[in-house]
């Protein structure tokens, strides 16, 4: 769906600049685009490489074990089916705490293993176990402390307060995961499969 909506905008875009007769804008604006791309990819490659070596070392350190072990009674909550000590109990405490210091590129290799350990608990193939469901409404719902993202987008762009959006990132967030939290569980409670 996102490509039709992209490619709808493309093409509306080039079609407009022919139809106006104003060409020049839209290939400034595909070179402008493409240049802002790559300086913006290249900050955020060192933003990402930074706190990934940061979740690295906190994994090394054995702080990822004492995050989980300290986060028990809330995944015991949120994903009972999965039993306590599995590998992904691990995972998913590393892919919240990077979500919740705001660093989703960071999180990302911690739920991709998070998700591959819960795969293996379910016994459906084809199908997505309800742990699964609310590993993925929890982690694309990303409540987040710091949104360190968005920071890192607002400073490269010249904000003079990029941290002025925190406060609303937070309330965001937080509104976002106890909306999925809660639909998830109602769908559990009432015996629906979430996963199609």
């Amino acid at each position: 769906m996102l490509n039709v909506i992209w490619g709808f905008f493309l093409i509306g875009g080039i079609l407009t600049g022919a139809f106006l007769g104003r060409m020049d804008l839209v290939t400034n604006a595909v070179i402008d685009g493409g240049r802002n791309a790559v300086e913006l990819a290249f900050t955020m490659a060192g933003v990402v490489a930074v706190w990934s070596g940061i979740l690295k070392i906190a994994e090394k350190g054995g702080m990822i074990d004492a995050l989980a072990e300290k986060m028990e009674p809330f995944l015991d909550f949120l994903f009972p089916e999965v039993p306590r000590g599995h590998a992904a109990r691990r995972y998913i405490s590393a892919n919240f705490a990077a979500n919740f210091l705001g660093l989703g590129w960071a999180a990302t290799p911690a739920g991709l293993l998070a998700m591959e350990e819960l795969a293996k608990l379910n016994g459906k193939t084809g199908r997505a176990s309800n742990a699964m469901c609310m590993f993925l409404v929890v982690n694309m719902s990303s409540l987040q402390l710091v949104t360190v993202n968005i920071l890192a987008y607002r400073a490269e762009y010249g904000s003079a307060a990029p941290a002025e959006i925190m406060g609303a990132g937070i309330a965001a967030t937080l509104g976002t995961t106890l909306v999925g939290i809660l639909l998830a569980k109602i769908l559990e409670g009432r015996g629906k499969h979430c996963g199609f």
